[in-house]
């Protein structure tokens, strides 16, 4: 879905305008002639991954409709940034609303940007493995649609949106129930799904010992076990297990939990065909951008 079909996304460009701009820029209003045309490059000042192509015209758009946003040939999300500077694109328009927009428009870039490129830097890292890199619910307030366009624009694979698409049952929900008891547990789960009409994109089941991974593999309707905390042994056990007993192609493995760029690797070479990583929407650095008047 682009991201221009969400309404949250016009909603969160509002508030940070008006977070920003209040009453007025009291500081362009004092200028002699705010109206004045001018243009502005937008410039990268370090490597990383672009993304902002779909949000950049309508955040501009706010603030002023005769604001015009070229992108240079060839820069489209995903693009490797250099670290050389580049430049992505010129604005055009009045120069009072272009100086109003700058740092709300940076922000907005700034972010997408960094995720965009932390997360690329994890898909790099399990190169030439099965494993995809999913990202997590741990985004932004209000910014989860955003931080999962710059995920997908990383290379890295969306998972559910939120409580309502998906069906992703966890150890909390699951707290005291044992081993012998777990697979019935889920069945009755499950068979309430049914029953109340439920239509999930997917059906995921939390393990967190190989006792409980082994108990889900014998419930039909589970499309991924999440195998959380498990060490890459552990990992390679559960996958080992799964094969065995013929659901490969039919039940997904999902690892979680801590995973870093420096153990992802020994993570997607165990087998597991999903690698979920909260770091990258929770823990991505901004990429230094800038606008430059010419």
């Amino acid at each position: 879905m682009s991201t221009l079909d969400d309404k949250t996304v016009g909603e969160v460009i509002a508030i940070a305008k008006r977070e920003d701009l209040g009453d007025g820029d009291i500081t362009t209003d004092l200028m002699p002639s705010p109206d004045e045309p001018a243009t502005f490059q937008l410039i990268a000042k370090q490597a990383g991954v672009f993304c902002g192509c779909e949000l950049g015209p309508r955040v501009l758009q706010a603030y002023d409709a005769a604001i015009r946003l070229c992108w240079f040939d060839g820069v489209e999300d995903g693009m490797r940034m250099g670290d050389d500077p580049t430049t992505l694109a010129t604005l055009s328009g009045p120069l009072g609303s272009i100086l109003s927009a700058e740092r709300v428009l940076l922000n907005f870039l700034q972010r997408l940007c960094g995720v965009a490129t932390l997360t690329r830097a994890f898909v790099d890292a399990v190169s030439g493995t099965k494993a995809q890199v999913l990202d997590t619910r741990k985004t932004t307030p209000a910014w989860r649609t955003l931080d999962k366009y710059a995920v997908r624009s990383g290379g890295g694979v969306n998972h559910r949106q939120g409580l309502y698409d998906a069906v992703l049952i966890k150890d909390n929900h699951i707290a005291g129930v044992g081993p012998e008891r777990l697979s019935s547990t889920i069945f009755e789960m499950l068979n309430r799904m049914h029953a109340e009409g439920i239509v999930p994109t997917f059906v995921e089941v939390e393990a967190d010992t190989l006792a409980q991974a082994e108990a889900l593999f014998s419930v039909t309707g589970i499309d991924v076990v999440l195998l959380d905390n498990f060490s890459p042994d552990e990992l390679r056990r559960a996958v080992a297990l799964r094969d065995g007993l013929g659901l490969r192609g039919k039940v997904e493995l999902e690892a979680s939990g801590g995973i870093t760029l420096e153990t992802i690797a020994a993570v997607a070479q165990t087998g597991v065909e999903r690698i979920s990583v909260g770091a990258i929407t929770h823990g991505a650095p901004a990429i230094d951008l800038s606008l430059e008047r010419v």
